[in-house]
């Protein structure tokens, strides 16, 4: 991860000298509450390429979601948390069918996916035919959460502090079973010194962040997401399946993992975390319309995993890698529109830094190989 934290250290240094307001606390606000809907969907994309495959519809995906959600709160009069469960109900729904036609057919799924981009693209439409676009209501608690919630201070405060402590903790019972089982591990005082490096990165974020509206609960929401999926990732018996199909399935097989369940588990995630991104970017626009997930949404979330540190080969990566390259991608966007640029800029950069990402990855799985660790 530390090239891709050099990158955005970089990105923002040239933009803050190009434009001194990139920096600037309102900024960061806007920041963190526009990276949140395509940063979900990117974790849900780490999921997928962990195993090897490839999700291409997680844009339409959500913007049917988005559109379920909208029909069901606002033209049936629903109540809220019923509308956001059929839009998940329907994510998880959507992501299962993509592991039965996997494993059953054995259509790829990078054909599998790409139907799907276009028919819930079509479903997205047809849901939408009557109008354009539904509004959300404003006092609605989805529209609240994803434009003016914020978390008071004094618990932004002790977030911050939880979150270096809960570091701490970890890092010394991780460390304490390796020693346990005779292999090297961290010592105290390097655990200590990383987690006062963290809690002091923590408390100034968090500082900076208080002098204009906060800390967004939304961006709490998506952090939390990633420490979740993390955790299940690297610390659950499911975690390591995850990763070892995505190194050798069939090798996988043979340990007595049950390489189809991986797969469609990791598509029903896929699904479930592009339906949730998509009732995050309506609820942001306060409106599902017949635009939200497509254009450059789908590429974007692609683009994240990747940049973020995730291997297309499969097998390598961290929930982390959806945070940091979503940053990546957002930070981008935000310093070319203060400056006044055009998209055409913003999808050369992105798609030179995509290609820088993917390019690193290949010379480093080669390295792997080479070295009898590939």
């Amino acid at each position: 991860m530390l090239p891709v934290v050099g990158g955005i250290v970089v990105i923002w240094t040239i933009f803050q000298i190009l434009n001194p307001t990139f920096l600037s606390s309102t900024n960061l606000v806007n920041l963190s509450f526009d990276m949140v809907p395509v940063g979900v969907l990117a974790l849900g994309i780490v999921c997928v390429l962990l195993v090897g495959q490839i999700d291409l519809s997680v844009g339409s995906v959500s913007g049917v979601s988005a559109a379920i959600t909208a029909v069901v709160m606002v033209k049936n009069d629903q109540p809220m948390w019923l509308a956001v469960l059929a839009a998940v109900a329907g994510g998880c729904l959507i992501g299962w069918l993509y592991g039965q036609v996997l494993n059953r057919v054995g259509v790829p799924s990078f054909v599998v996916t790409l139907g799907g981009l276009l028919a819930f693209l079509g479903v997205q439409l047809w849901l939408l035919r009557d109008q354009n676009a539904i509004n959300l209501p404003y006092d609605s608690t989805l529209v609240k959460f994803a434009q003016l919630w914020f978390v008071p201070v004094w618990l932004a405060y002790s977030l911050a502090v939880a979150a270096a402590a809960g570091f701490l903790a970890t890092g010394w019972v991780r460390a304490r079973t390796r020693r346990n089982a005779g292999l090297s591990s961290s010592s105290l005082q390097w655990l200590v010194m990383q987690s006062l490096l963290l809690l002091a990165g923590l408390l100034l974020v968090v500082f900076y962040l208080n002098r204009t509206r906060g800390v967004a609960w939304m961006f709490v929401f998506f952090v939390a997401l990633v420490l979740v999926m993390n955790y299940v990732l690297t610390r659950t018996k499911f975690g390591r399946s995850i990763y070892a199909v995505g190194g050798n399935a069939e090798a996988s097989r043979r340990a007595g993992i049950n390489v189809r369940r991986i797969y469609t588990s990791a598509f029903v995630m896929c699904s479930a975390l592009a339906a949730v991104g998509g009732i995050l970017a309506a609820s942001r626009l306060a409106a599902a319309n017949q635009s939200t997930g497509t254009g450059d949404v789908n590429l974007n979330a692609i683009a994240a995993a990747v940049i973020g540190g995730t291997s297309l080969f499969g097998g390598r990566g961290s929930a982390i890698a959806a945070l940091l390259g979503v940053l990546v991608i957002q930070s981008i966007s935000s310093g070319l529109t203060l400056l006044n640029l055009d998209s055409s800029y913003r999808f050369i950069i992105t798609g030179v830094v995509l290609l820088i990402a993917v390019g690193l990855d290949s010379v480093a799985r080669r390295s792997r190989q080479a070295h009898g660790r590939g």
